[in-house]
């Protein structure tokens, strides 16, 4: 998002809404709704793999038909020999959930929630979900690299546009947080010694916060970065139990972004500030689509709170 000044950061933030698409104007979607997946346990997770795969090929087939240009390339790229996938869906603007390293024998699992404009076709950006994912995933092997960590990069759900009404409310993140909660108990379940974390990017925080509200999510560490909010008045409210952490960078747009929650409008006070009462962590000085970028202090310190290296974080 280009950045135009604070007031208009602010104002594209929370206020102004750019025109979207009407219904009128589109035209059928040609890909089909995935059918039903093997359960979310170690003896079936090679059957699951197996089935999203086919998922992905057939997708692909119908963006090569159709001359759908983006998202036949993003397919080919999924379907590249030794990615995995825990769900697919390639209607709309897309949903894709994939596992970097051994889910079943992990000692922790870090969980990446992109914020706005995630899409199928940007996926494998290291600036959103998939390529993020393989940038603290080579961020572990480097820091700690006897640490079993697996990776799961969660565009699981409808990611707003940054130009839509949508990102004033939190409507997708209500819509998301079931699922999102589904998949972190059955991680759980799936390996219960594994401690688990939330890496939260941006309207992600937002999914976050509402997936915590009922205060029982198996997880240990939560990192809300470059977040507007989560509509909660503090860190204990959502997570009672995890360490809570939270950054951004001098470089990014959301430091402008009003903290107020008024008729359902807004995410409430700002997860950085001591009143949140979550840890704070050095997020360096780049923009707010870079906290993934590799090489960057954002990505170190997002790396060691997913490893569960909480003495090794720099503070902010």
């Amino acid at each position: 998002m280009r950045i135009i000044g604070r007031r208009s950061a602010a104002t594209v933030a929370m206020l102004a809404v750019a025109g979207s698409v009407g219904a009128a104007g589109r035209v059928p979607d040609p890909y089909t709704a995935p059918g039903p997946l093997p359960s979310l346990t170690a003896g079936a997770l090679p059957a699951r793999f197996a089935a999203v795969h086919d998922q992905i090929e057939a997708a692909h087939t119908v963006a090569a038909r159709t001359h759908d240009t983006g998202r036949e390339g993003a397919t080919a790229g999924f379907l590249t020999p030794g990615r995995r996938f825990l769900s697919f869906d390639a209607r709309g603007s897309g949903r894709a959930v994939e596992v970097i390293g051994d889910l079943a024998a992990a000692d922790r699992v870090a969980v990446l929630v992109p914020g706005a404009d995630g899409l199928l076709t940007n996926f494998d950006s290291w600036k959103w979900a998939g390529g993020g994912a393989r940038s603290l995933a080579g961020q572990a092997r480097r820091e700690a690299p006897g640490t079993r960590l697996a990776v799961i990069a969660w565009l699981g759900y409808a990611s707003p546009s940054t130009l839509s009404d949508a990102i004033l409310t939190d409507d997708r993140a209500r819509a998301a947080a079931p699922t999102l909660r589904g998949l972190v108990g059955d991680i759980h379940r799936l390996n219960g010694r594994a401690g688990i974390a939330l890496l939260c990017h941006s309207y992600g925080s937002v999914v976050c916060g509402r997936t915590g509200k009922d205060g029982s999510l198996p997880v240990d560490e939560v990192a809300l970065f470059g977040s507007p909010g989560t509509t909660a008045g503090s860190a204990r409210q959502i997570f009672p139990v995890a360490r809570v952490w939270a950054g951004r960078s001098s470089g990014d747009w959301t430091r402008f972004v009003p903290h107020v929650r008024r008729f359902g409008l807004g995410f409430g006070r700002d997860p950085v500030s001591p009143a949140f009462g979550a840890r704070p962590f050095d997020a360096g000085s780049g923009p707010h689509s870079a906290y993934l970028k590799p090489g960057s202090l954002s990505l170190a310190n997002l790396t060691r709170i997913a490893l569960g290296r909480d003495a090794a974080v720099t503070h902010g």
